[in-house]
């Protein structure tokens, strides 16, 4: 893509509303974006959406990135029209407070609301001092009563979705927004295929916008049984530790971030020692990640069957599972750049060498 064509799909697809079990407008700009670069469309049952781009082998190799955001369903409308929440995905309180959430009713109807909380002045110190727990939460849509909001068609159940505009910022290689987890690494697959449309490569490549990763790796488990892939590369985001109190190799600005282990996958030792000789013939940034908790859709993906050779492939963020992430251009360029040269030259020799490396 060009650069004024990708930043157009970057704010797009990362403003959409998509919590997890809510993505169907988020699979739609998928579908926008990929249009045009795939031989094949099909779905899984649970909604992931899955591009498949034929090559002249039958070797598959799935690039995933899952397209669902945390977000909340409504869990109770109080007497005074407040909305209570109940959170899908992980989420501090503390990141919350006066921010901009927006209901959508099961009619389509969109109604802004303002998250509230009692007033710390009128909190015991101890009370301030501690974690404001989600219970103590609502959700104000400047509505009076609770009939008044049944009126409106919402309900217990409905999607509540964080509201944020998508930002270049003073460098305008650092990019804000929510939703980058994960939208940022469903975007990656998409711009593999873009890359590879013409070209002669030798696998059958799909890109995959899986859903409810959030709570539990469920659309990988689904999607991945749609594709049986012999490769397996889940795309997502990791922690950057480069703000204060923290260190870590995955900083913004110096590559891909290539995943040893997280708590859901150890990864495929013999694909990740190819991966970075490809970086280092190719002169593609790159770092190294391992979370000791947490995981990605690899977790779900590699126990596939017999087992999938697979590993993740990361873009550090800053501020993740919050109203704005903080990505660069240059670790989400070399994730694109890495994977579709890993696809141009994987074929079945270099598949059978991966596997005898676990004999």
């Amino acid at each position: 893509m060009e650069n004024k064509e990708r930043i157009k799909f970057i704010k797009e697809f990362t403003e959409v509303d998509g919590i997890s079990g809510h993505e169907k407008n988020a699979s739609r700009v998928f579908k926008k974006y990929v249009e045009g670069y795939y031989d094949e469309l099909s779905y899984d049952n649970l909604g992931s959406i899955i591009a498949k781009q034929n090559g002249s082998d039958d070797l598959k190799i799935m690039i995933a990135g899952h397209i669902d955001e945390v977000g909340f369903l409504v869990s109770k409308i109080e007497s005074e029209g407040y909305l209570r929440l109940h959170p899908i995905g992980g989420w501090w309180p503390h990141v919350l407070l006066s921010q901009r959430l927006e209901v959508c009713t099961s009619e389509g109807k969109k109604f802004m609301g303002i998250v509230g909380s009692t007033a710390p002045h009128v909190l015991q110190p101890d009370q301030r001092n501690k974690v404001m727990d989600l219970k103590q939460i609502y959700v104000d849509i400047g509505i009076s009563s609770k009939d008044e909001v049944e009126k409106l068609g919402i309900r217990p159940g409905d999607p509540v979705t964080p509201v944020a505009e998508f930002m270049q910022l003073a460098d305008p290689k650092y990019w804000a927004a929510k939703a980058f987890d994960d939208r940022l690494g469903a975007a990656v697959g998409i711009e593999v295929l873009h890359n590879l449309k013409g070209k002669n490569h030798p696998n059958a490549v799909y890109a995959v916008g899986t859903v409810q990763e959030e709570v539990g790796l469920r659309g990988a488990r689904t999607a991945v049984y749609a594709v049986k892939p012999d490769i397996a590369f889940a795309l997502d985001v990791t922690i950057a530790g480069d703000v204060p109190g923290m260190s870590t190799e995955a900083k913004l600005g110096k590559g891909v971030s290539i995943s040893f282990a997280d708590g859901s996958v150890i990864g495929h030792k013999a694909l990740i020692n190819t991966l970075i000789d490809i970086c280092k013939e190719k002169n593609i940034p790159y770092t190294f990640d391992m979370l000791a908790a947490g995981g990605t859709d690899s977790g779900a993906m590699h126990i596939f069957g017999e087992g999938v050779v697979n590993c993740t492939l990361s873009i550090p963020a800053r501020y993740i599972h919050s109203h704005y992430g903080i990505v660069h251009e240059t670790d989400y360029l070399a994730a694109i750049d890495l994977l579709t040269e890993f696809c141009m030259r994987c074929d079945k020799k270099m598949y059978q060498k991966l596997q005898e490396s676990k004999r």
